[in-house]
């Protein structure tokens, strides 16, 4: 059974390890580092993950597990505008809330996916063709603009994970700014515009 320390000492690595994670990417990010961060010995450390991989593969598992709830939200019976555009704010939110977890996914990205591969060619992009063929057919009866889905899709990733992924350039170009200021008014307009059927 598992004790309340162990489990607050759980979170406390998991806490550290995405804060680490977020600013080193996987290849930088150390034991050291993690432990040093959750204010922990690394012996103490190991006693509860054997190793960086086993840790940054929980961290992603659970990114994953939430990240891909608003994409499964968009309802096919639903307003197709309503629903793109609920797809958009319910992203730009999990940018503001978890900036952290935004750039870890990003991180594995940029390294070629090496530990995500199985799980983008599998199960992501099933749900992704899956809602581009509920797009498609929105488009096809005429009840949205002449949209590419999966361009769409792409594009709403662009958009809204960008203040996570770019929030240091954001803030300094806006020095002084909430660097989400006016992006969600914003980005609101630019698919109305996109999304009207012609």
């Amino acid at each position: 059974m598992t004790t309340r320390i162990q489990k607050r000492n759980r979170k406390r690595i998991l806490e550290a390890a995405l804060e680490v994670f977020a600013a080193q990417g996987f290849r930088g990010a150390t034991l050291d580092q993690i432990a040093a961060e959750a204010g922990l010995s690394k012996p103490n450390l190991l006693y509860y993950f054997d190793s960086k991989e086993s840790i940054h593969r929980l961290l992603l598992e659970a990114l994953l597990a939430s990240w891909l709830e608003p994409l499964r939200a968009i309802d096919p019976a639903g307003d197709p505008q309503g629903e793109i555009m609920a797809y958009m704010r319910r992203k730009l939110q999990m940018s503001r809330e978890f900036p952290r977890e935004s750039r870890l996914f990003a991180n594995e990205i940029l390294q070629g996916a090496p530990r995500l591969a199985d799980f983008i060619a599998g199960d992501l992009k099933a749900l992704v063709d899956d809602r581009a063929a509920v797009i498609a057919g929105w488009v096809a009866s005429g009840r949205l603009g002449a949209v590419d889905p999966y361009h769409l899709i792409f594009s709403i990733w662009a958009l809204t994970q960008h203040y996570a992924d770019f929030d240091a350039q954001i803030r300094l170009i806006r020095a002084g700014e909430e660097p989400l200021e006016g992006a969600e008014a914003f980005l609101e307009q630019l698919f109305d515009r996109l999304l009207q059927p012609r």
